[in-house]
């Protein structure tokens, strides 16, 4: 893989482009795109966002969401656009699988790939140019970065810089994360004098759910949650029947993870949720504790090392007494 930096001279010559992060792509992954969508628009390139699935309705607001491309809606569409494209920017993801569905056509486009993320083990190999920096808050922070050092910076205006903004401000925990350094706050008041308005990408982000989610998440914290303070550890597992009596659509759980994390002495969170072709999970901690390193060695995972993902194809009750067994593995690094 060549340093980013090779692909710098090269910006100036039009070519088409696709844009493509994980699935069900969060703030970050659809702020990178979207800011990255907007500044190769302005170079002159023919550029599509694809999303390897749909998306949360609270980033409907972000400017040029319309224009981003389903492939799960547009199977015929997507396939032709990557054996069209003579650039494939992968963003906020580091391996194919991590696009689903999506991940065969991407591994065979006979294009140029770009990878942009700061997440641990990059697929290295399977890119021609990229970066790959964990020290990062966020994949928006690292396409700031990009347009700032390719000689771009004056091309930001107000809707690429609320695009930023979001990633960066949803990936930092609202800026309270170790990852929120200086130069991520420099990146913000730099923004802000290009003209950002960061009250309304608050509200977009955190004040645009319908009531059902709310009771919802009442609901879950009453009657899902499990503590065990032996191990520091609190489990909060979902079933499908939950999803379906509140109606819960893709970004609803965003965040819930992180809701035990506020209890006294805990330094693992846990998230089950009982989807329909595997069990989705979500590990946060607090501390050394290394989710990231937790999640690949038992749930298929993994991500950074106070916040990882993974998957099971267990049962439900299957993978939370997994979860159980192994977490007696770790009790001197909980207590």
């Amino acid at each position: 893989m060549k340093p980013i930096q090779d692909l710098y001279p090269l910006l100036t010559t039009p070519r088409k482009v696709v844009i493509t992060a994980h699935q069900k792509p969060d703030a970050d992954a659809m702020g990178s795109s979207l800011a990255l969508y907007h500044l190769l628009i302005k170079l002159g390139h023919q550029v599509t966002v694809v999303s390897p699935t749909n998306w949360a309705g609270w980033l409907n607001w972000m400017p040029a969401v319309e224009t981003v491309v389903d492939y799960e809606l547009n199977k015929e569409q997507v396939s032709s656009l990557l054996a069209e494209a003579d650039w494939l920017f992968c963003l906020d993801f580091n391996i194919f699988h991590r696009t689903k569905n999506l991940a065969p056509l991407l591994a065979a486009a006979p294009c140029t790939k770009i990878l942009i993320d700061h997440h641990q083990e990059p697929d290295s190999v399977n890119f021609d140019y990229g970066i790959s920096l964990t020290s990062k808050s966020s994949t928006s922070e690292m396409i700031y970065d990009f347009i700032v050092a390719s000689g771009n910076s004056d091309l930001i205006d107000e809707g690429m810089a609320e695009c930023l903004y979001a990633g960066v401000m949803a990936d930092t925990g609202s800026f309270r994360f170790p990852s929120a350094s200086a130069d991520v706050h420099a990146m913000v008041a730099e923004l802000k004098r290009k003209g950002l308005q960061h009250t309304g990408v608050h509200e977009h982000i955190y004040d645009n759910f319908l009531e059902n989610r709310m009771r919802f998440i009442g609901h879950v914290l009453s009657n899902r949650m499990d503590i065990s303070y032996d191990y520091n550890t609190a489990l909060i597992s979902i079933s499908k029947k939950d999803l379906q009596r509140y109606q819960i659509r893709t970004g609803d759980t965003e965040g819930l993870v992180n809701y035990p994390l506020s209890i006294q002495g805990i330094k693992l969170a846990a998230l089950v949720i009982d989807r329909d072709e595997e069990r989705k999970w979500s590990f946060r901690s607090k501390a050394g504790f290394d989710v990231n390193t937790f999640a690949r060695k038992h749930f298929e995972g993994g991500g950074h090392f106070n916040a990882s993902g993974g998957r099971s194809s267990d049962s439900l009750e299957t993978t939370v007494q997994h979860f159980i067994s192994v977490i007696k593995e770790y009790a001197s690094q909980l207590q």
